[in-house]
């Protein structure tokens, strides 16, 4: 079933008294405007429509579907524009807000969000006490999918800070001017852990909605289980094996070593739970290229997704998405924006299907002279399938249209034996008639065109208009789908030492990519670099380096280590007349030009500080480390 946000209206009605007889009949009628108690949990529509509420706020840290607002309520200060915020991408989008999350504050990874919470447990207290009208059966699938949400919830929050408070009843104030009933400490990160693989074990067979892909149903609740658990599996084994060792004395954080395969053995047997169902990597295009951008954005006949949040045209449910990030060159609104541009360092991420490598070749082996290749996308034949299905790169099309992508000309200067780079403005041609400067750039630091060299193309709609103000997107955001289930299972199988198992799981996604030869052997950081190309735009790459401990290392704040600055590559032609090189195109990588700020984790990043007002407004809530 899909269903959409339905506002509601709760609460208890005032009782008005009337002096006159003539007013009584009128002041006694219910107001139509407010929803009784008694009415909302005797309603299934009405329940169904504030379940759609409760999951529409479920938070996520980089979604297509939100922007940076600080004034939503909770405020949402992320969203897609943070893909440019860690290495998969760089904005190239209107001012230079991205650049100033080089350095990670604080407080970066907030969503201290008690309030979904509550209304959960007022939801759950609400069925028990009042609903008279529905069966038993109908109750309790109803209390298992809020259930579900609040477990949900509470994965969300020990990501961002470990333990927090378990809270599953009504917390209501007596008016006794005494608040400290109210206060509930903080519980320990295992225990929030455990608490969510409880519930979804306890909720699993009454979730019901079986077939959805936008409602919790078993297979959804076991996705979850096997997320959370790998995520606790992986810090109880890191925070040591990493010697940071971060915790606090009554183990709010951290997680002891000896529950890491504990939690490994979970994480594998709620992926089991959900490989056994009706999935399947999506294989629907023959072009694997293409097909892996239709695993995310294909709605129908694609039995890969789990779950999904999902916008409907029809509905006038849409964002704007695409409208923010198509390549410059196809946009469809004057005011479209180009602002995610993926940047080199993913792009080398992806290898080429010999198992090489991913490091474009760009270079002559003694470094003395360029590669010349005959067309733009030479030095991406032969790759990982997934690189198609997530960027578009040079000499690549999207929606039937190329997306011209070259930088300008090398013109060969024969007194000093060198080439001297020639740039012009979008869709310039060069003196001999052919193109200098393509309609989508690249451009140094020119807004609204890539500065990287790349466009996006995961999760940017390829339906007519979807760029525009007017009609924009409904692709939807998918939250959990059968590729990570099985990297997810890959890796604890692995931590396991069940590697002849881990390599069949990797290798079926593997397949998916074009690789023909499996893989034999298995390496976590192998296992680490499948997850970063298979899952990249996806809300999974800041976690996943947290959840290993090696984001501070990965991004270091130095300006000589690769993996913490942006690099970029720009294509040109040649112009080399009576050369066998003239009209071949070469490559030039380069550090980003308009952003050098090397991205900067630190310490007190990996649990997110908790702030003075929490903790003044419950003084049992102990502090996070560093803060």
């Amino acid at each position: 079933m899909k269903f959409t946000f339905k506002p509601l209206v709760i609460g208890a009605v005032l009782l008005l008294s009337a002096s006159t007889g003539c007013q009584k009949d009128f002041l006694d009628r219910t107001p139509p405007n407010i929803i009784l108690d008694s009415q909302l949990w005797n309603d299934p529509g009405l329940i169904t429509g504030l379940l759609a509420n409760y999951y529409d706020r479920l938070p996520t840290h980089t979604a297509i579907y939100q922007g940076a607002d600080n004034n939503a309520n909770p405020p949402r200060p992320t969203g897609w524009v943070d893909f440019s915020a860690y290495d998969e991408a760089m904005w190239s989008g209107y001012n230079n807000y991205p650049n100033d999350l080089f350095t990670y504050d604080a407080f970066r990874w907030s969503g201290w969000d008690y309030g979904l919470i509550r209304d959960i447990n007022l939801a759950l207290e609400g069925i028990d006490k009042n609903s008279v009208s529905l069966s038993t059966t109908q109750k309790d699938q109803f209390k298992a999918e809020f259930r579900f949400i609040r477990a949900y919830m509470y994965f969300e929050l020990a990501k961002r800070y470990g333990g927090v408070p378990l809270v599953t009843t009504q917390l209501v104030y007596d008016n006794s001017g005494d608040t400290t009933p109210l206060q509930v400490a903080r519980s320990k990160e295992t225990e929030v852990y455990d608490f969510v693989a409880s519930e979804l074990d306890a909720i699993k067979g009454t979730l019901g909605n079986t077939g959805s892909v936008t409602r919790a149903n078993l297979y959804t609740a076991m996705a979850l289980k096997c997320r959370a658990m790998l995520y606790a599996a992986s810090i109880a084994k890191y925070n040591a094996a990493s010697g940071l060792n971060i915790m606090t004395p009554g183990g709010e954080v951290g997680i002891p070593a000896n529950l890491a395969a504990g939690y490994y053995q979970k994480s594998l047997a709620a992926a089991k739970e959900v490989m056994a169902g009706p999935f399947a990597l999506y294989k629907g295009n023959a072009n694997l290229g293409e097909n892996f951008y239709e695993a995310l954005t294909r709605k129908t006949a694609n039995a890969e997704v789990i779950w999904a949040k999902d916008f409907l045209v029809a509905k006038d449910y849409r964002h704007s998405f695409t409208y923010d990030n198509i390549a410059r060159g196809i946009r469809e609104d004057n005011l479209s924006s180009s602002a995610t541009t993926p940047i080199l360092n993913l792009v080398e991420a992806f290898e080429y299907l010999d198992g090489s490598s991913g490091e474009l070749k760009t270079r002559n082996a003694a470094g003395t002279d360029y590669v010349y290749y005959d067309n733009l996308n030479g030095p991406f034949q032969n790759k990982d399938a997934r690189l198609y299905g997530t960027v578009i790169y040079p000499g690549t099309t999207f929606k039937g249209q190329e997306v011209q992508i070259q930088a300008g000309v090398k013109v060969w200067n024969a007194s000093s034996n060198s080439y001297t780079n020639i740039e012009g403005g979008l869709g310039s041609l060069y003196t001999d008639g052919k193109l200098q400067t393509g309609s989508s750039g690249p451009q140094p630091s020119q807004q609204d065109v890539s500065n990287s060299g790349f466009y996006l193309r995961k999760y940017v709609d390829s339906g007519a208009g979807a760029s525009t103000r007017g009609i924009r997107s409904d692709t939807w955001w998918v939250r959990f789908r059968l590729g990570e289930i099985l990297l997810n299972a890959a890796e604890a199988d692995l931590e396991l030492g069940n590697v002849t198992e881990a390599l069949t799981y990797a290798n079926q996604v593997r397949a998916r990519a074009g690789f023909t030869a499996p893989l034999t052997t298995l390496t976590l950081e192998r296992l680490q670099n499948e997850r970063r190309v298979e899952l990249a735009f996806e809300d999974h790459r800041v976690w996943d380096l947290k959840r290993w401990r090696i984001a501070h290392k990965v991004w270091d704040g130095n300006p000589n280590t690769p993996s913490a600055n942006a690099f970029i590559l720009f294509p040109y032609r040649v112009v080399r007349p009576g050369s066998p090189m003239d009209g071949k195109y070469v490559f030039d990588k380069q550090l980003s030009l308009r952003y050098r700020t090397p991205r900067n984790f630190q310490l007190f990043n990996y649990y997110t500080f908790l702030g003075n007002g929490i903790r003044n407004a419950n003084p049992k809530i102990v502090r996070n480390p560093f803060e």
